[in-house]
């Protein structure tokens, strides 16, 4: 190896006047050399000095983009995303054998020279003016400088063919920004970022990228052979990529491998032993994006990309945010279970075919801390269509990649307006009757102005004529009576139940506010999302207590820095009391009211079955003291499909119900992510019953059908001229258990 010494040690001036020697020898030899740039350069007569002084030599290295890694909950990879896949080493940690083969065959003498090789520079001149070609003759430092302005300009193409722009212009900002590099960096650290920060194809960036991409390897593990072949792509990515073309490769890398030998890095036994040997390429191909997300997490992954572009806790614009995306080098620990994400996975695609024109989504949500522990669908996330994959999170909302407006919820809703009755001191024992059909006039529904909600009558209905007579709010809830919620909804308030609906997250899917008019909310009239709904449940599941969710619990930057992630608001929705009362009666809805083909055996748990008009959506959300979960059923492009007389999964249903499809699904995704040891109990409390209702439930059958009375197909759009308010009321609402 030949003996290496810094060529630095001179001041700018001193190495801009050493520069000026050969603008100054342009009068003796323009002739000869042909030197048409001397004067355009502003290098040679009076004020040249001051002309390259007037340059600004504060070179701005930005950071280098590379990838990030986001983590489950457990510290396993979910997915690496970049923009350019990079991963920054230190010069230790990269083969002495790279190190001297990129230095043999792109500057030899970078040793030895300064930032600018005077002697290189005028055989590069003199050659081309007696070739006719243009041969570079720049050092390691100025590709280094140049790199550093490709990096910069990012993926902007203008910016991009500016900063690789062949013009005497840029050469000499180049020169400049090289003589401050190599005072402030030294020779080491150059070649550190050289190697760190060049291109050597197939989407590598830097030799720790490149190594892994072709011999899925580190770059400190290269041998001679492979660190040559490496440090011959740089020079030409394309012409010499080895995986397209391994005869120009090997031709490439025996080249470098000759220099190397001839300047002494190896000796010539070495390199033609390396000469003799093949290729052996061990390719790993690129991962990059929520696409090659593991474990079915594809959707989840996109929700934690769109978090860091929204939030405002990662940067004040959405310019700001997506910087910090792209530049990447984040290590993000997210709340994914892997447990619970292979149980949803499994659930959504247990009862739904990903062909089918019914789609399923699970999403899980941790009471009490908001963490979101799952997002499975029964359509697999990418961009194939033919394999029936989508980028659409049918759990979310439509600014975070979901559909336009979510979905109608239907009876779902039903244990808000209960909460909010309760809140107000209505009793469960509470007992309204009337027939299976109602007339509510609609002045008697107040918004939170005080103001009638409109005139006319809201006519709806119940599922079955024989649900008629009189309920209290268990007995209500488990059969899912529409009649008794339009009635008390109007004894607790329509501003009170909207309220209530969002204390406890309740949002539109396409983002606009809940509306204060519509009093068919109380029977799930207006859309929203899973994840909506399964972090509202979690408020009763915890005592009352609604946590925001979150997707986010760490991040890292490239130099281990902490960066400050949002976490969950947990703020009180109701009572300890109220909780508790609505978790009773809701474990009464899967032990013998709609819900029974979701309830679980083994432990405590609660939840709510939902349909809507014709049955386009169809839902089960439930809970235990410890696990969230909402299942939506229903169509997830083009135009609703009603869920009658349909196959699903293989399965005929001459009618789908909230119980019967969801409430399958939810008992999947439930007992695959919770502990079998892990068994709590919700706070028991005694809820007063109607006196009339008590006895008679004294001798119900207990071998009540979930199926029977899952849905009703009520118009629970107020039957007035002009009524308008959210989507779900203007197309009929949400009904139905």
């Amino acid at each position: 190896m030949p003996k290496k010494r810094s060529g630095g040690g001179l001041t700018t001036t001193q190495q801009a006047a050493k520069f000026l020697g050969v603008a100054a020898l342009s009068g003796a030899v323009l002739a000869g050399l042909a030197l048409p740039a001397a004067g355009a350069l502003g290098l040679a007569a009076k004020g040249t000095v001051e002309g390259f002084d007037e340059i600004p030599s504060n070179l701005k290295t930005p950071p280098l983009s590379q990838r990030t890694t986001i983590l489950d909950n457990e510290g396993g990879t979910i997915a690496t995303v970049y923009s350019r896949d990079r991963t920054v080493v230190p010069l230790k940690d990269i083969s002495p054998y790279m190190q001297d083969a990129i230095v043999a065959i792109e500057d030899s003498r970078f040793y030895e020279h300064g930032a600018v090789d005077l002697k290189g520079m005028l055989r590069a001149l003199n050659s081309n003016v007696q070739s006719g070609a243009t041969q570079g003759a720049s050092t390691l430092t100025q590709q280094y400088v140049k790199n550093v302005f490709v990096e910069e300009a990012g993926d902007d193409p203008e910016k991009v063919a500016e900063a690789t722009r062949q013009t005497l212009g840029r050469k000499v900002r180049e020169l400049k920004y090289a003589i401050q590099v190599e005072e402030e960096l030294g020779k080491k650290k150059i070649l550190e970022n050289y190697l760190n920060i060049t291109f050597f194809g197939q989407q590598a960036y830097g030799v720790e990228a490149a190594s892994q991409r072709y011999f899925s390897k580190h770059a400190k593990d290269l041998k001679l052979e492979e660190a040559a072949m490496l440090a011959g792509l740089v020079q030409s990515p394309t012409r010499y990529d080895p995986v397209n073309d391994t005869e120009e490769a090997t031709k490439r890398r025996n080249t470098v491998l000759r220099r190397m030998a001839d300047v002494g890095s190896v000796s010539k036994d070495e390199a033609a032993k390396a000469i003799e040997s093949p290729l052996k390429l061990k390719v790993k191909r690129p991962r990059n994006g929520c696409i090659t997300a593991v474990s079915g997490s594809g959707f989840f992954c996109d929700y934690v990309r769109k978090t860091i572009l929204t939030d405002p806790a990662f940067g004040k614009t959405a310019e700001d945010r997506t910087k910090l995306w792209n530049l990447g080098g984040l290590t993000v620990k997210t709340t994914l279970s892997p447990r619970a994400q292979k149980a949803a996975n499994e659930a959504a695609t247990s009862k739904v075919n990903k062909d089918d024109k019914i789609a399923a989504s699970v999403v899980q949500v941790e009471p009490g801390t908001g963490k979101i522990l799952s997002m499975g669908q029964s359509r697999p996330y990418g961009l194939d269509q033919t394999q029936h994959e989508t980028v659409l999170n049918l759990a979310v909302s439509n600014a975070m990649g979901g559909s336009t407006y979510g979905f109608q919820v239907g009876s779902t809703f039903k244990p808000i307006t209960a909460a909010a009755a309760l809140e107000k001191g209505i009793s469960p024992a509470q007992s309204y009757s009337s027939d299976w059909k109602l007339s509510v006039p609609m002045s008697s529904f107040r918004n939170c102005k005080g103001a009638p909600t409109g005139s006319g009558n809201w006519d709806l209905q119940n599922e079955m004529d024989s649900e008629k007579g009189a309920f209290d709010m268990t007995s209500a809830l488990g059969k899912s009576i529409n009649t008794y919620f339009a009635k008390l909804e109007q004894q607790a308030g329509l501003c009170e139940t909207v309220t209530m609906a969002k204390k406890l997250g309740y949002e539109r899917g396409d983002g606009k506010p809940v509306s204060d008019n519509n009093p068919s909310i109380t029977l799930g009239g207006t859309e929203s999302t899973p994840l909506n709904m399964a972090a509202a449940y979690a408020a009763f599941a915890n005592r009352g207590t609604y946590c925001t969710p979150i997707a986010l619990q760490a991040i890292t930057d490239a130099n281990g820095k902490k960066v400050d992630v949002p976490k969950s608001t947990c703020s009180r929705a109701m009572s300890e009391k109220t909780a508790d009362t609505v978790n009773q009666m809701l474990k009464g809805v899967v032990e013998d009211g709609t819900g029974t083909q979701a309830g679980l055996t083994d432990r405590d748990n609660a939840g709510k079955t939902g349909t809507t008009n014709d049955r386009v959506d169809a839902w089960f959300v439930g809970y235990t003291p410890n696990l969230s979960t909402a299942v939506w059923v229903g169509a997830d492009v083009g135009k609703k499909v009603p869920m009658y007389d349909i196959t699903i999964g293989g399965q005929y249903y001459d009618k789908v119900c909230g119980g019967c499809l969801p409430g399958p699904i939810w008992r999947t995704a439930m007992t695959g992510a919770l502990n079998a040891s892990e068994t709590p109990s919700f706070n028991a409390v005694d809820v007063p019953r109607a006196k009339e209702k008590e006895d008679k439930e004294k001798d119900k059958d207990k071998g009540h059908d979930g199926d029977k009375g899952d849905d009703d197909k009520s118009d629970t759009t107020p039957s007035r001229p002009g009524f308008t308010g959210g989507r779900g009321d203007r197309h009929g609402g949400g009904n139905g258990h």
